[in-house]
């Protein structure tokens, strides 16, 4: 019915995230990165910051050689300083815009096509309105610099507003809102969606997908624990599918990416194909190895009970 996964898409992982050893841009950065690169079973991934140049350099070729697509995560480099790209606070707001302009460098120097961040906290209702001013103002100069030195596409990730994050994007259809303001001035602006996200904004796929189908650019799948607090993979902490107390696992996927054909992200043969990126760790002492081969598993089960009509 159907045919292989990659008539409809990309298949992507995020590094620093599966190796989380990596997230502030050292470590075992190039051992990792090979190891993914090795595995066919990848056509993307996304990773962050390294600070070592050498490193960085022989990252790029070697991804130049895997005949990877590339994408650039830019989400540590605000996290892992607690700096908000859209606080009230100005000095603070463009320390955020010069971290992800950084960003923005390293992403060309690895061949990267899109980099993506998120906004900063949500300030609650009573100043909401300004701090979405202030966050399109920071997107639209972040736009403005990658433009400058070529065709890197910039993403906004949407998070949750409650649970861990904090974040003021934040629910779809103010993201969409978001972005459309943007896309008037850069068009290949656009918006990542996370399966793992949603269980965590209180949105069902249908209803996070539908609300942003005009501004997609970007799929990253995962799980995530919301109703035990004691959890150690409660928030946003991207365990493995099915793990006891999570919210994803098979049926969750299959629901997902049936949202994603109903919406057009998906389908057979487009040019370029899309991407859905694996986002998932280990919980405790599980090995990555192991969290990523459950995360292919369940994708390939996933694929096999999803019921669609292509061609």
């Amino acid at each position: 019915m159907k045919g292989s996964l990659s008539n409809y898409m990309k298949v992507g992982i995020v590094h620093f995230m599966a190796y989380p050893s990596t997230i502030k841009g050292e470590g075992p950065v190039l051992e990792t990165i090979t190891k993914i690169a090795e595995d066919d079973f990848f056509s993307a991934i996304e990773i962050t910051q390294i600070k070592d140049s050498s490193v960085r350099k022989k990252v790029a070729d070697l991804l130049k050689s895997s005949h990877m697509e590339v994408g650039f995560g830019a989400q540590p480099l605000l996290l892992t300083t607690k700096l908000d790209i859209n606080s009230a606070d100005e000095e603070e707001r463009q320390k955020a815009i010069a971290q992800i302009k950084m960003g923005v460098d390293q992403a060309y120097d690895v061949g990267a096509s899109r980099l993506a961040f998120l906004s900063g906290k949500d300030p609650g209702d009573a100043g909401r309105a300004q701090a979405t001013e202030r966050l399109i103002d920071s997107i639209k100069q972040i736009c403005a610099y990658a433009k400058s030195k070529g065709d890197l596409a910039i993403t906004l990730e949407t998070f949750d507003r409650n649970i861990e994050k904090m974040a003021l994007v934040g629910p779809s259809v103010e993201a969409a809102k978001i972005a459309e303001i943007i896309k008037a001035d850069y068009p290949d602006f656009g918006l990542m969606i996370d399966l793992s996200h949603l269980p965590q904004l209180g949105e069902t796929s249908a209803e996070s997908l539908n609300a942003t189908k005009d501004h997609i650019v970007h799929i990253h799948i995962g799980n995530c624990v919301v109703k035990d607090k004691s959890h150690p993979a409660y928030g946003d902490k991207h365990p493995r599918f099915g793990i006891e107390g999570g919210e994803n696992d098979v049926d969750e996927l299959v629901d997902f990416l049936k949202a994603l054909f109903d919406v057009g992200y998906l389908g057979y043969g487009k040019d370029p194909l899309p991407i859905v990126a694996f986002e998932v760790q280990g919980v405790g002492d599980e090995k990555p190895e192991i969290v990523i081969a459950n995360a292919k598993r369940t994708l390939l089960e996933a694929w096999a009970k999803l019921d669609i009509k292509c061609c």
